[in-house]
């Protein structure tokens, strides 16, 4: 832009003009990965605008280039329910774990398979939502069902585009955006320099640096840190005018996405099998984290036919890097007591540096492990961290023991409290016989609050420790007797975050049966099997007055469930704690609607397909159930209604040709109105 083409025109005139031309030089560095001016020349024309939006305020805009500063810190994060569900990855370790995944792809596809393989990012995973080619929300993943808002921080992140360009025709009005935020191996070198300078605490490697960055409440920190995006999938599916994921890649590079352009279409997985071993020793030529890559069906109908599991996608995996390992010493073994009175033995190690992070500790899983290991305070041994947060000793290194080595016991009395332990038959662990053991009760209420239980935030391990060495809790029910001005008098607890900690107690009575059956810790019951108790019996008194022999006919309730369930219920201290918790006003039915929906689709089984305009995927699935109608992934023979919104495929010609009802969306949207079929 020259200067006489400047003085031509307005003030707003050009502040959109260099707005554009930013939103164009930022899309040639990130998603073309060729840029047309310098550094330095981009930081002079936004330092113009930056001047121009200081002397006319009402001229900046929230998509502006000069907002990726950061705004006002936040208070706390908002909770953000996502449209579709970010499921998981299986993992693959192995050669044959792939050969194994592409057998039950081409068996289902009945048909050979393209698939394309992606490096898997280090990073954090983040849905970002555009509306009308602006960006309107930033969610992270959380649990894959409900994250937290961060859009205030991800507008700071240069390579995620505010305003998409024009070349993104093909994408709807509203559509969302799958990636990985990460935080490049220069710059996390760079944080890590800085913050040793100033006596910070360092971060272990980028990813938690990523993590750490994202996560920050005040967003002028993380416009400080140096953090990068890639691109990689779509979210609900959306109607775009292509047929493969690779295609998809495309469309969201041209529109200004940065992507990752080391993807690859293969049409074997042999050829696949190659491509991953090629990356175990080039990772480490690129200035990012992988820890895998990821490996995709490319056919988009193919992909939707295929379906998902309730964790994972069918047509997807994960290649893992062979495991790192690392030799180190076993310098002591601690024992640990669980909830359930488990004692687990962990190896304290000489601190080593393995997969990324600073490795100080191994588990030692139980006895059993120790013997056939053969594992001796003050052993070498060699370590690997395969995923997982905590290392697994491999082997011991006999030949370089001195005599000085010795042999651990499992202990006969609890650490914590002194008492007994015991070892059952056919069992590999020991147990603490005391029910009033200290470490079993702080391990139970940390299980109590945790995120798929009572969800309390702000109430972590180390409160909770506080909390019992102040003598004001006990137990679970204790927590709902906390005020505001007793835990403002704990050490490093204000009157402010006493407040939000309350809050989040007292909103935590309303979680319902299924998490508060979970919160409690019964053995075996998983929250899938508290869902499955909660939607059978409604409220806590019916689960306790249960029988053995009718929770055993209860879908996935098989004896060994059903037995602990009963045992726990009669046991006087549990019912107590309940009595306590009813008192306490924690709600001990499951949630149902204000007004019961009619069973209309009871023992009916609906497939989904094509894009439902007026209500998400998920969304449909949901008001199926909650009429007693099941959502399956596939049509058969079997299938009573096939539901088809636009651009609807492979799944809306097998049911024409299997004689299946097809309902447009309009005539499902009716039967959920009038409650008729």
């Amino acid at each position: 832009m020259s200067d006489r083409q400047v003085q031509t025109q307005t003030v707003e005139q050009e502040a959109a003009a260099l707005r554009m031309l930013l939103h164009r030089y930022n899309y040639e560095y990130y998603a073309l990965d060729a840029p047309s001016v310098s550094d330095a020349e981009f930081d002079r024309l936004l330092r113009c605008l930056k001047e121009i939006e200081e002397n006319h305020p009402d001229l900046v805009t929230p998509d502006s280039p000069t907002q990726r500063v950061g705004g006002q810190p936040l208070a706390a994060f908002d909770k953000v329910t996502h449209a579709a569900p970010l499921l998981s990855l299986g993992n693959a370790f192995s050669a044959g774990e792939l050969r194994a995944f592409d057998n039950r792809v081409r068996s289902a596809a009945g048909r050979a398979v393209e698939y394309v393989v992606e490096l898997k990012i280090d990073g954090l995973a983040v849905n970002l939502i555009y509306q009308s080619g602006r960006l309107s929300r930033a969610a992270t993943r959380g649990d894959g069902e409900v994250g937290e808002d961060v859009t205030s921080n991800v507008k700071t992140i240069r390579s995620i585009p505010l305003v998409l360009q024009d070349d993104a025709n093909a994408f709807p009005a509203s559509f969302e955006v799958r990636g990985e935020v990460f935080m490049p191996k220069p710059a996390f070198e760079r944080l890590n320099r800085e913050r040793a300078e100033k006596g910070e605490p360092l971060f272990a490697n980028p990813r938690n640096a990523a993590a750490g960055s994202l996560r920050q409440l005040d967003p002028k920190i993380t416009a400080g840190r140096t953090l990068d995006f890639f691109a990689y999938a779509l979210g609900q599916r959306q109607a775009l005018p292509v047929q493969t994921h690779a295609e998809v890649l495309e469309e969201l590079a041209r529109a200004g996405f940065h992507t990752n352009r080391k993807h690859r279409v293969f049409q074997d997985i042999e050829a696949v099998i190659s491509y991953c071993a090629s990356w175990a020793d080039k990772r480490r030529e690129l200035d990012y984290e992988i820890d895998g890559l990821v490996i995709k069906v490319n056919d988009l109908r193919l992909q939707e036919e295929l379906g998902n599991t309730a964790k994972e996608p069918r047509w997807a995996i994960a290649w893992k890097f062979p495991a790192e390992q690392a030799v180190t010493v076993v310098e002591d073994i601690f024992i640990g007591v669980g909830r359930t009175g488990v004692l687990t033995p962990t190896a304290i190690l000489r601190p080593v540096f393995v997969a990324g992070s600073t490795v100080s500790r191994a588990t030692l899983h139980n006895e059993d492990f120790i013997r056939e290991k053969d594992v001796r305070i003050g052993d070498t041994v060699i370590i690997h961290k395969a995923g997982e947060v905590i290392p697994e000793v491999v082997s011991v290194l006999a030949e370089k023991r001195t005599g000085a080595e010795t042999e651990f016991i499992m202990p006969s009395e609890c650490p914590e409290c002194g008492k007994s332990v015991v070892r059952k038959a056919g069992e590999a662990a020991h147990r603490c016989v005391n029910p009033a053991c200290p470490a079993m009760a702080r391990e139970g209420l940390i299980h109590f609050v945790s995120r798929d239980a009572m969800n309390i935030d702000g109430l972590g391990p180390s409160i909770i420790e506080t909390l019992l060495d102040a003598g004001l809790i006990a137990d679970a029910a204790d927590l709902y007797k906390l005020s505001v001005a007793g835990l403002a008098e704990l050490e490093r607890m204000g009157e402010k975050s006493a407040g939000n900690l309350v809050q989040a107690i007292q909103a935590s009575k309303e979680a319902g049966l299924a998490r508060l059956l979970f919160a409690l810790g019964i053995r075996f019951v998983g929250a899938k099997v508290a869902g499955t108790l909660a939607k059978a019996y409604g409220q806590i008194d019916a689960v306790a007055a249960a029988a053995m022999d009718e929770l055993v006919q209860i879908p996935d309730i098989g004896p060994r469930i059903a037995e602990s369930v009963v045992g726990y219920f009669a046991d006087p201290e549990h019912l107590q704690l309940i009595e306590k918790l009813r008192q306490a006003g924690v709600r001990l039915e499951e949630i149902k609607p204000d007004t019961p929906l009619a069973q209309i689709f009871a023992g009916k089984t609906f497939v989904l397909t094509g894009t439902l305009e007026t209500l998400g995927r998920s969304e449909a699935a949901a008001e199926i159930e909650k009429r007693g109608g099941k959502a399956s992934s596939s049509v058969s023979k079997k299938t009573d209604f096939v539901v088809a919104g636009a651009e609807a495929g492979s799944k809306l010609t097998k049911a024409q040709e299997l004689g299946v009802p097809v309902l447009t969306e309009t005539e499902f949207l009716a039967m959920l109105e009038t409650n008729v079929i």
